[in-house]
């Protein structure tokens, strides 16, 4: 579909959508999907943290949580076939204001090396720090 895109604050009704997605992706991919489980999709909903969907003619096509205990970013993931869109930046950028505005001045995330995940933080002006040969930390400091 390429329909309108709607951004919205996910809930609970999102969970199955965003869990399909999580693993749906061609990287990073889980090596036991049991390791993210409903309930953490849930605390992050009500107690850790925030998320958001981007909707494209009402179907959830991406997601993206930040998690205000640790002021990170804990996931973020476009459906195959709708990358390329604007989305995983728009619903970064949600997530990284949302977090800005909680008073964290620096937040951070990781994600694999070499992946496309990689180069698209790189991209958006993230600070890039290798902590091994196959995981990268990135790290945003708020503007002045």
């Amino acid at each position: 579909m390429t329909g309108a895109l709607v951004f919205r604050q996910a809930a609970h009704r999102d969970i199955p959508a965003m869990s399909r997605i999580r693993l749906s992706v061609t990287e990073n991919v889980l090596s036991d999907p049991g390791r993210v489980t409903l309930q953490m999709y849930e605390d992050f909903l009500d107690k850790s943290g925030r998320g958001w969907v981007a909707e494209d003619d009402g179907d959830v096509v991406a997601f993206c949580y930040a998690d205000k205990d640790q002021g990170a970013i804990w996931a973020l993931f476009v459906r195959p076939g709708h990358e390329g869109r604007g989305i995983a930046k728009a619903l970064l950028g949600l997530a990284v204001d949302w977090l800005f505005g909680l008073g964290y001045a620096r937040i951070h995330l990781s994600t694999g090396a070499n992946t496309r995940a990689d180069r698209f933080y790189a991209a958006q002006g993230w600070r890039r720090d290798p902590v091994g040969a196959t995981e990268i930390a990135y790290s945003l400091t708020k503007p002045a």
